[in-house]
């Protein structure tokens, strides 16, 4: 009885991390802190690269992402991610509240990531609400925030 349980509780647990992702690759606009382009691909069931580049701070950044990404048990299509990363850019005169400075020159540091995802079955399409909160290594050092956004994918 008790391999049975063993196995079937197996069974189910491949099922649910199979299930994680229903497409590849997929690429959108960000809206939110920073907006910009997103690209994600997975990399098997449950890992995925994602990069973003955006605007910040009258400049730009370029945020890289490893995810890993879980379905949520309840609704198909609907997963949720966590994941950790680094961004570098540039900052041209953009002011930073939470360093409460001006700042022109690059920027170089750290991410997490935590949010939720939906990939509509009948069309190619993939919406993402995520927090993403960062810390300046170097350059403009600090707390760069807990930013936010919605991204709005097509599905490749």
């Amino acid at each position: 009885m008790k391999k049975t349980l063993i196995v079937l509780l197996l069974v189910a647990t491949l099922g649910v991390t199979t299930n994680a992702q229903d497409y590849k690759t997929s690429l959108g606009l960000r809206a939110g802190l920073p907006y910009g382009l997103t690209l994600k691909h997975f990399l098997n069931g449950t890992n995925a690269l994602e990069g973003i580049l955006a605007s910040r701070w009258s400049g730009f950044v370029i945020t890289g992402l490893y995810e890993n990404e879980h379905w949520t048990g309840e609704y198909p299509g609907l997963n949720w991610f966590w994941g950790f990363g680094a961004h570098i850019g540039f900052w041209d005169e953009g002011y930073n509240p939470n360093i409460d400075d001006t700042y022109t020159g690059s920027v170089i540091g750290a991410d997490a990531i935590l949010g939720l995802e939906y990939t509509f079955d009948e069309i190619p399409l993939n919406l993402s609400l995520d927090l993403l909160p960062s810390v300046n290594l170097f350059g403009s050092t600090g707390w760069g925030g807990i930013n936010g956004a919605l991204s709005v994918r097509y599905v490749f």
